[in-house]
């Protein structure tokens, strides 16, 4: 059995892709998901299962489309792997209010990285490593176009951004 964090790409307060997470935490467990715990409204999950990352996304996608009737991307990552994103941090701790780590639900193709890691970002500093985009916004996340979307559009994957405190909160969570 592993405890993994299970990120949900989407996720809205109100509106379409709203995800009640009381619900979500009761139809994951019915599912036989263990200590199912979520973390703010966002979509973020913490739960313990036996089944490996794919089947996992693939179940977790499948109950909430059937629960709640959303279709969204699912990135799943054990705590060992939240815990080396965070350690992996190519960005200064006193940053920390400006950086956010895009998870990507696979690799990407590495003709894709190489054509991506030649666009220029400034006045942001976009880093990719193995599944994971590590950004330091100049300002905020808000003011720039380097986004989720702009990274699953250039890197055709999906993908799933949060702040470096929730990122910290998971690794948290998780252990």
């Amino acid at each position: 059995m592993k405890t993994y964090a299970i990120l949900l790409r989407g996720v809205t307060p109100t509106g379409k892709n709203k995800v009640p997470m009381a619900t979500l935490r009761t139809a994951l467990a019915s599912a036989g998901l263990l200590d199912v715990q979520t973390y703010i409204q966002s979509g973020n999950v913490v739960a313990k299962a036996t089944a490996d990352r794919e089947s996992l996304q693939s179940l977790v996608h499948e109950v909430i489309a059937m629960e709640v009737g959303a279709e969204l991307e699912v990135v799943v990552r054990t705590h060992q792997e939240l815990k080396g994103v965070l350690a992996g941090n190519p960005f200064p701790l006193a940053a920390a209010s400006r950086t956010y780590f895009s998870l990507l639900a696979s690799p990407p193709a590495p003709s894709l990285v190489e054509d991506f890691r030649r666009l220029g970002f400034s006045p942001d500093d976009v880093r990719v490593v193995g599944s994971t985009i590590y950004t330091l916004y100049a300002t905020r996340h808000s003011d720039s176009k380097f986004t989720n979307n702009f990274f699953e559009r250039k890197l055709k994957v999906a993908a799933t951004t949060r702040n470096f405190n929730t990122m910290s909160r998971l690794v948290e969570l998780s252990a």
